[in-house]
Parts: C-alpha cells; structure tokens; sequence
C-alpha cells in the first residue's frame, strides 16, 4: 500500500503553498492520522479569488487544443499513478480498493471526455431575415467562459466529483476555486498537483481545504460567477440563499428507488441491486435505498437478496476481496444504526445486517418500513435497503414518486409501454431501464429534481452552465 506523505500543501493560485494551519487526515478504516493537510484561512480563499479574477483574460485567450493538452496531461498522469492514486483513495475514503480503482477509472474518463469537447464548444449560424424589416440582418452566436468559478466538492467520490467541475472548466477556460471535503481533501489536492505541471496561467485554480466556518467567500463572494456544489440538501439549499447574483448549480443525493416488475430476471436483478446498495457502504447519492417488488416474485428475490447480502465480506478496504468497507467517520455509522431501530420499533422487520462496530455497518436489508420513519424518508447515504411489494405498475411509480427527492430511478421491465410511462411520469432526473438507479456514465446529463438539485451534471452540460451566449448580429446595407 502507499505510503501517504507526511503534510500535503493547499494550491493558491497554481502554487502549493502551507499556512502552518493544519487538520489530520484519517484513515477511515484504522481511526489513525496519516497525514497533516495544510488548510486556508479567509485571507487566502479572497487571495484565490483575486488571482482567478486576474487570470481569466488569459485563460479565456487559451486556444482550444491548449486546454485540450492540458487535460490531456492530466488523463497521462493519471495514468502513469493509478494504483497510487486509488491507494491514496483506499484510505481517506475507506472506499474498498477494487471500487477506489473503480474511480480512479472515471477520473481518467471524465478528463477524456472534457479533452474532446474542448474542440467542440460550437455555436451557431441563425436567420434573422423572418420578416421584411429584417432583411439584411444575419446572426449568430457562440458561447464565453461565464468566469471565475467556486466548487465545493463532497467526500464520497473525492476524485471523479471533483472532476466533474475541474474538467469542464478547463475545457471551457474558466477560472476556479475549490473547496473539497475535509475528510477526504487528498484526491482534489492531487489534481492540483499535476494541474500545477501545466502551462495554465497563474490563478487559473486554487484548491483550498478549509473549515467551514471560514468558507463564506466560496459562496457569498460577487466576483465568483457560479457555484456548483455537491453534498447534502440542507447546506445546499443554504448556500443558493447566500450566494446572491452567481448561477447555482447543485447535486443534492436522494433516497433513489428500484421497481422490479413482474417478468423481472431475479437473479439479475439482485446481482445489480447488490451493487447498488451496498458499493462503497452505500455512501452514494444515487444508493438503491427503496425497493418495490412485485407481489408475484417477492418472496423468490427477498429469499435471494437476504442469502446474497449475508455473504457479502465486510472489513478492511485495502483487502482485495472486502466488498463493504468503513463508513465515513463513526458518527455516520451510529446515525443509521439510531435509524435502524427506530424502524424496527414503529414495525419493520430487520431481515439481515444491522450489527454496527465503531464505523462499521453491516450491509442491512429491512422490509414493511413506515414510511414516516427516516430510513424511508430521508437520505440514509449507508449501507441499507429497503424492500416493499406492490400490485400494480401504476402504484410502484406512486410509490417511488412519495417522496422530497428525485434524482434517478432504475427499472425492470420488459415492457416497453411500462418503459414511457415511467419516462412520462417518474419525477426523477434519471431513468435506467433493467439496471439500478446507481449506475451512471460520466457523459451523460446527470442532476436531479425537487430536493435532489438543480441543473445537471455531465461534461457538456456542466460546460454549457460555465458559459454564456454571445450573440453577434450583422447589418448589410441594401
């Protein structure tokens, strides 16, 4: 396994730089500190501000294949320190080393994907001349960095989230700065590190762990253009409050459903939801958290579900074979275990799991949850699901629909008039058909409804918030 080094620099304005202010940097599976992060006070996040403020003509002057190259050296070194980037990633995440290595692929993805639409961000030629008064007119218009940009960035995928803010503002030529997860700060800080190899002009990005309490600027800051953010809907919800005049684009998580219709393959099905509830400890957005299952095939996929998530090997995350590693600190692991036997005393029924020892949580399946109860309400973001029949199609939607989030839901059904209706009707971001409502590919549009979010992620379409419309109209005289 990789050795951490010892203190890990913040980036201001391209450089790494320490402030003599430092938080430890923990491994989630041991409790031990492994490292010392070097975090900024207010002075320097204002400090990032200004720089990126200064850097943007330049970087907005960059040619297109200029940012491309300097996503392209990121893709390389990526490359070249894979299996130290998802070491790295093993121990400030706790995440199991076949899934860090899992994200350490999409980081590689994503920078890919913003490499070549780097060259394409398009505009576009327009009639003008719709009516005799505007004969002679012709349009056309074409897209702008929107400029300096503020990211805070979550501690679940600290590597693939962050890039999906980093990517496209490269790609675009905007300027930024980043705050990311305190418990989970070496992913981003080592995007800076290779950023810091490239001929981006000075204060193109800053990335800058910090507290909290001195965060303010990321949000309230008038010079900062945008914000996108990624975490959980009450700190979202707050900072689109304060964040005054800026475009807010946000990711806020959910308590995503699956419906498994009638004609379902169980052993698929349960394959896939077995990934989707319990990879990474379920510490996803996108978690199958509610399962709706036909009357018709209930007791064969909960007889299945139960056998396969007892086998399931939890335990240390540098082990090849560990499939649900630590949660993110203790507190977590206590919060879901308090959720668990709430349920259970309003009704439900513990079919599996539900054991905790400090972080760890075992993988927990409960059926006949109330649905006023916060594991069926609220973001559990653990490893927990949840399993309830229904009759008819019709009621399944309902049921995925009873709720304050939308973000994805997955579906399996051979029926294709089932297939529109949902598309039709699900009040959801994202639908996937005969997979879970975890999967997702770092291309597509990807965001949520109600409190799950607004605006969407995915290369273009974070590129297309990062930038405005110019418009040029020219007069030819008769």
């Amino acid at each position: 396994m990789t050795t951490l080094q010892e203190n890990y620099p913040f980036y201001l304005a391209n450089e790494p730089k320490q402030s003599g202010r430092t938080i430890d940097l923990i491994d989630k599976f041991t409790g031990a500190a492994v490292a010392k992060i070097e975090i900024a006070d207010a002075l320097t996040i204002d400090n990032a501000i200004a720089a990126a403020v200064q850097s943007a003509p330049a970087l907005a002057a960059m040619a297109s294949y200029e940012r491309q190259n300097v996503l392209q050296h990121c893709v390389n070194r990526f490359q070249d320190r894979f299996e130290e980037i998802a070491e790295i990633l093993c121990i400030e995440a706790g995440k199991p080393i076949k899934d860090s290595r899992g994200e350490v692929t999409r980081l590689i993805d994503t920078f890919k994907i913003a490499a070549e639409e780097a060259l394409r961000l398009d505009g576009s030629l327009q009639t003008l001349d719709i009516s005799p008064r505007s004969k002679g007119y012709r349009g056309m218009w074409k897209r702008v960095p929107i400029g300096p940009c503020s990211f805070i960035s979550p501690f679940n995928f600290p590597l693939n989230l962050a890039a999906h803010k980093i990517a496209p503002a490269i790609a675009v030529g905007c300027p930024f700065v980043m705050k990311p997860a305190s418990r989970t700060p070496v992913g981003a800080l080592i995007i800076g590190e290779i950023l810091s190899e490239t001929d981006l002009p000075k204060g193109a990005f800053s990335i800058l762990p910090c507290s909290r309490d001195g965060a303010d600027l990321f949000t309230t800051d008038e010079r900062l253009k945008l914000l996108s953010f990624t975490g959980s809907p009450d700190v979202g919800w707050g900072l689109k409050a304060k964040a005054g005049k800026k475009k807010v684009v946000l990711e806020l998580g959910g308590n995503a459903a699956v419906i498994l219709d009638a004609d379902t393959d169980i052993d698929d099905a349960v394959e896939r939801i077995i990934f989707g509830a319990f990879y990474q400890s379920g510490q996803s957005c996108i978690s199958v958290q509610r399962i709706y299952i036909h009357e018709s095939i209930y007791e064969g996929v909960k007889k299945k579900l139960i056998e396969t998530t007892i086998s399931l090997k939890t335990g240390d995350p540098k082990s090849e074979d560990t499939f649900v590693g630590p949660m993110i600190a203790e507190s977590e692991a206590i919060r879901l275990d308090e959720w668990i036997g709430e349920a259970v005393k309003k009704g439900a029924t513990l079919l599996c799991g539900g054991t905790r020892e400090g972080s760890m949580l075992e993988a927990t399946l409960l059926e006949n949850v109330p649905d006023d109860t916060k594991v069926a309400c609220e973001e559990a973001f653990g490893p927990i699901a949840l399993m309830e029949k229904f009759s008819s199609f019709d009621q399944a939607i309902d049921k995925v629909n009873d709720s304050k989030f939308g973000l994805q839901a997955g579906i399996f059904t051979k029926d294709i008039h089932k297939v529109m209706k949902a598309w039709d009707t699900l009040e959801v971001g994202g639908i996937l058909v005969g997979d879970v409502p975890s999967y997702r590919v770092d291309n597509m549009p990807y965001g949520g409804v109600k409190d799950s979010g607004l605006g969407r992620e995915g290369i273009i379409f974070a590129m297309e918030d990062m930038t405005e419309i110019r418009n040029l109209v020219i007069r030819t005289p008769s």
